[in-house]
């Protein structure tokens, strides 16, 4: 990656050596106009960067061969088979993060994904092996050009990610019950359920109210109705997803919202579990938010509105972030009209 990202610069800092690699891609009519600057900042860079990298490998050859610079491990088989082994394993990564992205996102739903990923690479690493490479297009490309390429080293490096994300998550797969609770509270044995996070739930008491509504089919139906909203909502993600549209997936219902007004609709006979389902929901999966609202406040308090008071960009950041629609008229009819003198 340092490699590439000394190359990317070299070509695109100097507007001439700029403009001059631009006209060579479109006097060869690359696919590709330029090349991708990396930025540490945007999460989905590294494979973009990447991928627009060995899409245009042979130009970049040619072009630094033009002004005398050399870089031997382009020419290096073993190099060459790792890039395109990155190119191929960060774009399963930016999938994955692409899946984590949004709002309405709930923990067990983000963990799922992470898991899935896990037992995803297992696949992934049994392709490598048998040298199918099904799941990694430029790598088989490339392997087409050198009929050799060194599949045990790549099925290692993909063992050895794998054993990192379990790892990084073995402390939320144990709370897999736990996180699972809003949205099957009756499939969920309670004494699996992490307690100590929030001291203001009785257990004995939550075990007794799950026992109470398990034969009310009135509320039991609740929950079968939001089992399927989810898998609707899911349904219709995947394809909208396949097919890239990601602004009419903003559009679909929020899963969180779905638990939500589920477990809002549950009479407060049942206080212990909604205020134990309430705390399961309010915890943060990611930290898309977060940088939303960083986002958010560099383009509200902008050198135009440096007088902005902090209170008045809070107001404005809330606004801004909040799926939560008022109404309007009913709040303009509680307001006593201004009368006249």
């Amino acid at each position: 990656m340092n490699l590439v990202i000394q190359i990317v610069n070299k070509i695109m800092a100097k507007r001439l050596n700029h403009r001059q690699f631009c006209a060579l891609l479109e006097e060869v009519d690359s696919a590709y106009s330029d090349l991708l600057l990396h930025n540490k900042v945007r999460w989905l860079s590294r494979g973009e960067v990447l991928k627009r990298f060995a899409a245009c490998l042979e130009h970049v050859k040619t072009f630094l061969e033009s002004k005398d610079l050399t870089y031997p491990e382009l020419g290096d088989p073993d190099w060459l088979e790792k890039l395109h082994f990155m190119v191929d394993m960060t774009s399963h990564l930016n999938t994955l993060n692409n899946s984590l992205q949004g709002k309405g996102g709930t923990a067990l739903q983000m963990l799922e994904d992470v898991l899935a990923f896990e037992h995803k690479m297992t696949v992934f690493a049994r392709d490598v092996q048998r040298g199918t490479l099904s799941h990694f297009p430029s790598l088989r490309e490339f392997r087409e050009e050198n009929t050799h390429i060194n599949c045990e080293y790549l099925q290692d490096a993909i063992i050895e990610m794998q054993t990192a994300f379990g790892k990084r998550f073995s402390e939320f797969r144990e709370e897999k019950s736990t996180l699972s609770f809003p949205v099957t509270p009756l499939d969920i044995d309670p004494s699996q359920l992490n307690m100590s996070a929030f001291p203001g739930v009785s257990q004995p008491d939550l075990e007794i109210e799950l026992a109470d509504l398990a034969d009310k089919d009135l509320w039991m139906s609740k929950f079968k109705s939001l089992t399927a909203d989810l898998e609707d909502v899911a349904r219709q993600k995947a394809v909208l997803a396949r097919e890239h549209k990601w602004s009419d997936i903003e559009n679909l219902p929020k899963p969180d919202k779905l638990v939500f007004e589920t477990w809002n609709a549950i009479p407060n006979t049942y206080m212990n579990m909604k205020t134990y389902a309430f705390g399961v929901l309010s915890i943060f999966g990611s930290t898309y938010l977060c940088e939303q609202i960083f986002s958010s406040m560099n383009y509200i308090k902008s050198k135009y509105r440096s007088r902005l008071t902090d209170d008045s960009l809070q107001s404005c950041l809330k606004l801004k972030v909040t799926s939560y629609s008022p109404d309007i008229e009913k709040l303009c009819s509680d307001v006593q009209k201004q009368k006249s003198h």
